[in-house]
């Protein structure tokens, strides 16, 4: 079963799409990356609706959704996110599932609405300390095509603004994370890919039941190089939810 619906939330209609088979499980809800629609999950949603209910949808400015007039941080996106699942009634509990960017609004997510939460897979997201710690690291053409990509949702100063946020309501959380690393990103030196790696291994310290999995052969989007490593952590919480 797939249901494609335009729902109204404060300033604007969101799309979302709804797959899969309610048969009880936690509803997975994914968040795709930084300017990415929800077609980005399109590798793994055959697979993620024969565990569960699927909910992806469009953040505002995105795809097929209409831009908002609030500003593009996690604390907005996440309000957002919250009127979207309520005014189209997906019930908690959820499984929620973030790629770069949106894994930066899931873990917001969680933090705000922990008790609605059975467990948050995060797919090569970005780290809070991203910017003092990471981005120096990179050679300047690097740095500059990063600066150079804000332009098809928040600015660079609106995505920095939501890495504070998450810095600010980081918190010890009560639910199993799985976090997914990329362990061959295009343009890393050997010490960049380190770093990467460790910078991942440290958002485990948010919750009390962690794992990290290093997608050996993935670059930044796991869901299409290694789509299986995804599907199966969203699996296993499933599982053990």
């Amino acid at each position: 079963m797939t249901k494609e619906m335009f729902v109204q939330i404060r300033d604007c209609k969101l799309y979302a799409k709804l797959a899969g088979e309610n048969n009880g499980k936690p509803t997975v809800v994914m968040d795709a990356g930084y300017g990415d629609s929800s077609k980005a999950w399109d590798s793994v949603l055959g697979d993620i609706s024969m565990l569960s209910n699927v909910l992806l949808y469009d953040r505002a400015g995105l795809g097929k959704s209409e831009t908002s007039s609030n500003p593009r941080t996690s604390f907005e996106i996440v309000k957002e996110l919250k009127e979207l699942l309520i005014e189209a009634k997906i019930t908690p509990p959820y499984i929620l599932v973030g790629h770069s960017f949106g894994g930066v609004n899931m873990r917001m997510y969680v933090t705000k609405y922990q008790n609605e939460v059975r467990g948050l897979v995060l797919v090569d997201s970005t780290p809070e300390d991203y910017k003092e710690r990471f981005l120096p690291t990179m050679p300047q053409d690097f740095q500059q095509a990063y600066n150079k990509q804000f332009v098809y949702e928040g600015s660079y100063d609106e995505f920095m603004e939501s890495l504070t946020q998450l810095k600010e309501t980081r918190q010890k959380l009560n639910v199993p994370i799985i976090v997914l690393s990329a362990g061959k990103k295009a343009h890393y030196s050997k010490e960049s890919q380190e770093l990467w790696n460790e910078m991942q291994r440290e958002i485990l310290e948010i919750s009390s039941d962690g794992e990290l999995l290093i997608a050996e052969n993935s670059a930044h989007y796991i869901q299409n190089d290694e789509p299986e490593v995804i599907v199966s952590a969203i699996k296993k919480l499933i599982d053990n939810s």
